[in-house]
């Protein structure tokens, strides 16, 4: 069994120079594009939300989540329709978050099983064939809301439906090949370990019996998974005839190819990439219409209930007499998300819905090429990135304030109409994806502009 012994010290050299290549090259990329499939997702699920297509989970922002579980896919009971469907959506939502941004990207920690989790959270719809024959009842219902929302929507909606679509049907192939890959990986360390803490324990006639294979592996691995189809692999490769040539395509699927050098890449154009996330600022003006027109109908419902006849009918006089109205001051309190204090702070309601409205205007002609954009473009790198920096604090602040506010308004109207209210947290999930991609743009413009600086002080053409 000499060559056996030499093919477990290759297999071993082979993958962890294959671990490395992954941690660094491959990882990186398919935490990427799922970042950009959720993102896909989130938009289309704020606006199931938005539409009343699907209800908010009261609890979603109580749920823990400790490790990925994939949301129930079976057929619904039709009687429960809306209820079971919004709370499968706000789950995936849940899942999808909880993947991008605070799951380990490493070779170590992605086991087979949790590549499974992976897999099927990614397939838990079916976005390249988003039809309503589909066979899958997740990827029905949600074909048909699609659909739904699609018939006589606004230009601006078609558009978010569009890109949703098409970021989620893109990434989806070139993340399930990212995860082969690393499938792939785990399998032939599967395999390995296998050998060196469990076969090699055994003698040869033993070695190739599944059965007695799986019980010495409960002794020496108590609680890991066994995999009977990886375990005739083991043998296969190691007790066959074709072993040597098995043992041969192993390590040459898993030999890492060198990069050729590639030809001059074109010239990288850095305000290119603050001009987007600036574009990406302007893309909440949609968000914040809606978010204005909600508070003054809660506003409204507010003043109806806490004033008296005569303030209404003096109220109605002064706007007869074209008076200014009197302010309107809201006591709020929120917690800080950086010092996690309680903050208390007065607002004046009709002036920050003036400025509100202000800010829309300005939104919506960053959201376009228009004279804006022209005159963004004219300035130098350090006043875009200035302006970009700027918008995203405004955009956190007022994220912040309406937050606030939403929790308010459902505060101080009686129980009775609590459900008359109209909650704003589609609107404010849609604004916080858009400062996370504004930020992203940010950080790449900087990190690409110091490695092209870093490139020309060591001499090295960075185009």
């Amino acid at each position: 069994m000499a060559e056996v012994t030499d093919y477990i010290k290759a297999l071993s050299d082979a993958l962890e120079a294959r671990a490395v290549w992954l941690d660094k090259s491959q990882l990186p990329r398919l935490k990427d594009e799922l970042r950009s499939f959720q993102t896909g997702f989130a938009s289309l699920y704020n606006l199931y939300l938005k539409k009343g297509l699907i209800t908010e989970d009261p609890y979603k922002q109580e749920v823990k989540v400790g490790e990925l579980e994939v949301p129930e896919s079976g057929p619904f009971n039709e009687t429960k329709r809306l209820d079971q469907l919004s709370l499968r959506l706000s789950n995936y939502d849940t899942q999808m978050d909880f993947l991008v941004n605070f799951y380990q990207f490493s070779s170590d920690f992605l086991t087979l099983d949790r590549l499974k989790r992976i897999a099927a959270l990614v397939k838990f719809i079916d976005w390249v064939k988003l039809t309503p024959d589909s066979s899958s009842p997740n990827t029905k219902v949600v074909a048909e809301m699609t659909l739904q929302i699609k018939q006589g929507t606004d230009s601006l909606t078609m558009s978010v439906i569009t890109e949703s679509l098409s970021h989620l049907s893109r990434y989806f192939n070139t993340i399930m090949g990212h995860l082969k890959i690393i499938v792939d990986y785990r399998k032939e360390r599967y395999k390995l370990e296998l050998r060196e803490t469990v076969t090699s324990q055994m003698s040869a006639i033993e070695a190739t019996q599944i059965p007695l294979v799986k019980k010495k592996f409960s002794q020496v691995k108590p609680g890991q998974p066994f995999y009977p189809d990886l375990v005739e692999e083991v043998i296969k490769e190691d007790f066959s005839k074709d072993g040597p040539g098995l043992r041969e395509k192993v390590l040459k699927n898993l030999v890492v190819v060198e990069n050729k050098p590639k030809a001059a890449k074109p010239q990288i154009d850095f305000k290119t990439i603050l001009l987007e996330g600036i574009m990406v600022v302007g893309s909440t003006a949609q968000a914040f219409t809606d978010i204005s027109n909600k508070m003054t109908d809660n506003q409204a419902l507010l003043d109806s209930k806490k004033k008296s006849f005569w303030q209404k009918f003096k109220k109605l006089i002064d706007q007869m007499l074209n008076k200014m109205p009197e302010p309107v001051i809201y006591d709020l309190e929120y917690i800080d998300p950086i010092k996690g204090v309680p903050i208390k702070e007065k607002i004046n309601l009709i002036s920050f819905h003036n400025d509100l409205d202000r800010k829309i205007k300005i939104l919506i002609a960053m959201s376009n090429r228009g004279p804006g954009m022209a005159k963004l473009e004219a300035m130098q790198d350090e006043q875009i990135i200035s302006f970009l920096e700027k918008n995203i604090r405004d955009l956190q602040n007022v994220h912040k304030t309406l937050s606030a506010l939403d929790d308010f308004f459902k505060s101080e109207v009686d129980r009775t109409d609590r459900n008359k209210v109209k909650g704003i947290k589609p609107e404010l999930s849609t604004i916080k994806n858009a400062i996370v991609r504004a930020n992203t743009k940010r950080h790449e413009y900087s990190a690409q502009k110091e490695e092209h600086e870093q490139l020309k002080r060591l001499g090295v053409n960075p185009n």
